[in-house]
């Protein structure tokens, strides 16, 4: 429903140098609103250091009593004392072979792979919004079914392009 970005100067012709992003999701049903925060390049959020080491790129999931620390092959609970009896669930989600083995997979059989378009459609809506509200330099109101920044015309420029003449997308 919102985003909104911050960074360093904008330069016209090249990306940021750090990036934070911060994307607000309407509720679905029973779950609530989820607010998401990426932080891009040289911006990260504080760690306790006692978790900051060792870990490259990863993910961290801030819960009403704890935060999940992960990146694609570790998972850890915080504060660890806190969960220190816990016990995960089973896996259920078989691993991935990699994208390009599942895109040949997928092209080979017709079957369906992890990321498949509906899932990195989305996806790629929503990061590339979070570059559209950095470069506005403007906190946006999204009107997904419409593809239209709500109340904010300058946000136009990077999410429609205007084609040659001659040239069209249908």
């Amino acid at each position: 429903t919102t985003v909104q970005a911050e960074g360093p100067p904008i330069h016209p012709e090249t990306a940021p140098s750090w990036m934070i992003v911060q994307w607000t999701y309407p509720e679905r049903g029973e779950k609530p609103p989820v607010k998401l925060t990426w932080y891009d390049g040289g911006k990260r959020p504080d760690l306790p250091d006692a978790h900051r080491k060792g870990w490259g790129d990863a993910v961290l999931f801030v819960g009403e009593k704890g935060n999940l620390l992960s990146d694609y092959s570790r998972h850890q609970l915080l504060p660890e004392d806190t969960f220190k009896d816990f016990e995960p669930p089973p896996k259920s989600i078989p691993s991935s072979i990699g994208h390009h083995q599942e895109w040949l997979q997928a092209c080979r059989t017709g079957g369906p792979t992890t990321c498949n378009f509906d899932y990195s459609g989305a996806l790629s809506e929503a990061v590339l919004l979070g570059n559209v509200a950095y470069r506005t330099g403007k906190p946006l109101t999204w009107d997904a079914e419409n593809l239209k920044a709500v109340g904010c015309p300058e946000a136009d420029e990077y999410i429609h392009r205007e084609y040659r003449k001659g040239w069209s997308l249908v």
